[in-house]
């Protein structure tokens, strides 16, 4: 494929990444045609707060749009919605739309993102239990939000975590059912999880670890879960955090490479040259970690997804790729996330637990890895700079609090 050759492009999913891939193609100046394709009845909208401050009725739909609707027109953005795309016809490059449309394509970019993984119960489907991954979700648990209400979050990583403090600070009786032995188990060291799970005990919220829900109880609506242990817990809201699972189901239909994701090469190709993947489904090779593929489910993976993307299609420099980043609210702690934990061996402190700002940075051997940083930027800042720029830091030097943290990336060196 090459540059010339793109005329018309299809972007299947209107979520951040595939919002943020047609604003990069009009603003670097593609002249083409673009055809956005998205489920929901609505503009490209960002899904961190939906968990947050629009659960909290902080923040408006309006608020949560990436840009204004009437932007997409204005910019000769084709924008399909609420529209599914059914087919990918990769010998014709054809997109089939249900209801039988098909549209014409020289690149396609997949953003199908990702669904939430429902409870596999008997129950699950009974009014009052509720998946969490769309702001339509989020409206549907609004109205049931009251103080009092009896909430069981299934499920302990960051969505979870995030209802549950929510819920707590509308007055709700909140029970978290987690299988794993601590929260956040999947995402942050033993250490970070045994701070979280002991602040949000401290604001009144119940854990139930290594706990396996068998059946959800009710009949038109649910009152309840019932453990295999043969514990039941009464409920009048049930909200499922299991996480979630890529939506692969067009690149499996038309034979691209699928493994927990869409698999691509640096510049989110598949294994068709003419097809892109980026955000939630696809799995790309990360920079900054020996090139391991990697799913990430990330504002910054999809954003970065995007900008990638446009400037593989518009044939300029390939995007110089940031480290990974992420982060939570929960309560009044912010939580900053730089890097990849996974595989440390060993982990250094930096702040304080007791006094809620601290940083968990993670290494291995030398190498400074990953940070967790509550309530403390500079820290989060600081390693995010040092892992793009290939640096460490002794653990020595990190546990040195007279040493302000950018007197130390300043003296970072090389690995």
């Amino acid at each position: 494929m090459t540059v010339g050759e793109i005329r018309r492009v299809i972007i299947v999913g209107a979520g951040q990444a595939g919002g943020e891939t047609a604003q990069r193609l009009r603003q670097g100046g593609f002249a083409g045609d673009i055809t956005l394709i998205g489920e929901e009845p609505c503009a490209p909208y960002q899904r961190p707060p939906l968990s947050k401050k629009y659960l909290a009725g902080e923040l408006s739909m309006d608020r949560l749009l990436l840009r204004p609707a009437t932007v997409y027109a204005e910019e000769n953005i084709a924008f399909l919605s609420p529209v599914r795309a059914v087919w990918i016809d990769r010998a014709s490059k054809r997109v089939r739309l249900e209801g039988g449309r098909e549209l014409p394509y020289d690149a396609l970019v997949l953003a199908t993102g990702a669904r939430p993984r429902k409870l596999p119960l008997a129950g699950a489907d009974l009014d009052g239990v509720h998946l969490f991954r769309t702001a339509a979700d989020v409206d549907a648990v609004r109205p049931r939000f009251n103080s009092g209400a009896r909430l069981i979050v299934v499920g302990a990583g960051y969505i979870g975590l995030e209802v549950a403090a929510v819920a707590r600070q509308h007055g709700l009786d909140v029970t978290v059912v987690e299988t794993a032995v601590r929260p956040l188990a999947r995402v942050t060291s033993p250490e970070v999880a045994g701070f979280f799970l002991d602040e949000h005990t401290r604001q009144g919220v119940r854990f139930v670890l290594g706990g396996q829900p068998a059946v959800i109880k009710g009949q038109a609506h649910v009152t309840g879960v019932a453990l295999t242990d043969g514990a039941e817990l009464p409920a009048d809201l049930v909200i499922s955090g299991i996480g979630i699972a890529p939506e692969t189901t067009l690149a499996q239909q038309c034979s691209l490479a699928v493994d927990n994701g869409i698999v691509t090469d640096k510049q989110c190709r598949t294994s068709d040259p003419y097809i892109f993947a980026i955000g939630d489904c696809a799995r790309r090779p990360m920079s900054y970690y020996g090139d391991r593929l990697q799913r990430l489910e990330s504002v910054h993976n999809a954003v970065e997804g995007g900008r990638i993307v446009a400037a593989a299609i518009l044939g300029n420099d390939a995007y110089v790729e940031e480290t990974p980043w992420f982060w939570s609210d929960q309560y009044d702690l912010k939580l900053q996330i730089a890097g990849l934990f996974q595989d440390y061996d060993h982990l250094v402190f930096r702040g304080a637990m007791k006094e809620r700002a601290f940083a968990a940075f993670y290494y291995k051997g030398e190498r400074l890895i990953a940070v967790d940083a509550v309530n403390r930027p500079g820290e989060f800042l600081g390693v995010k700079t040092l892992i793009q720029r290939k640096q460490t830091i002794a653990p020595a030097d990190i546990e040195d609090m007279s040493r302000p943290m950018k007197e130390l990336v300043a003296a970072a060196r090389p690995l």
